[in-house]
């Protein structure tokens, strides 16, 4: 099971699912999209599961793209066609998703909406590490160390904590 988006073949999961296939296995997807949203990159991956790997694929809501029946000539040009059509309206719809996606970002972000992780709070002996390091009485990764964070943490929030301080 592949929970990460298909917008490429970069997957942990999906990787692990290549490496396990074998000639004659075969692997059901729900629908093309479910596979991959690059038009180049899933006929790539289709070629390479059903040609070099010898696997075969049912995509199960749509009929013709069952390498299992039609292996003639007509039904292998029948399923290219319909896999070629399917794998453009896949990418299609994925740049439609994110066109639609960036007004409504931009607008969030104008409204001071903050997207991501809410940053932690300072630990209480932040300030005091903070203005020892800064006077150069103990060293950068000493101060992180008393304030239980990594060393890019320490020195992240120290620049925040600067420019706090600028009127």
């Amino acid at each position: 099971m592949d929970k990460q988006s298909g917008k490429d073949f970069d997957r942990p999961q999906y990787k692990r699912l290549v490496k396990k296939l074998r000639a004659g296995d075969l692997l059901y997807i729900l629908s093309i999209d479910r596979l991959g949203r690059n038009y180049k990159e899933i006929q790539d991956q289709w070629r390479v599961l059903t040609k070099e790997v010898g696997a075969d694929i049912c995509v199960l809501d749509m009929p013709l793209l069952d390498t299992r029946n039609g292996k003639d000539l007509m039904g292998t040009f029948i399923a290219d066609l319909v896999l070629q059509i399917l794998s453009f309206v896949a990418q299609n719809e994925r740049e439609n998703i994110r066109k639609r996606q960036a007004p409504g970002i931009a607008a969030a972000k104008a409204r001071g909406v903050r997207f991501g992780r809410p940053p932690r709070p300072l630990p209480p002996n932040y300030q005091g590490a903070y203005l020892r390091w800064k006077k150069g009485v103990i060293a950068s990764t000493a101060a992180a160390r008393e304030c239980g964070m990594p060393l890019s943490t320490f020195r992240y929030r120290s620049k925040r904590f600067e420019e706090a301080k600028r009127p």
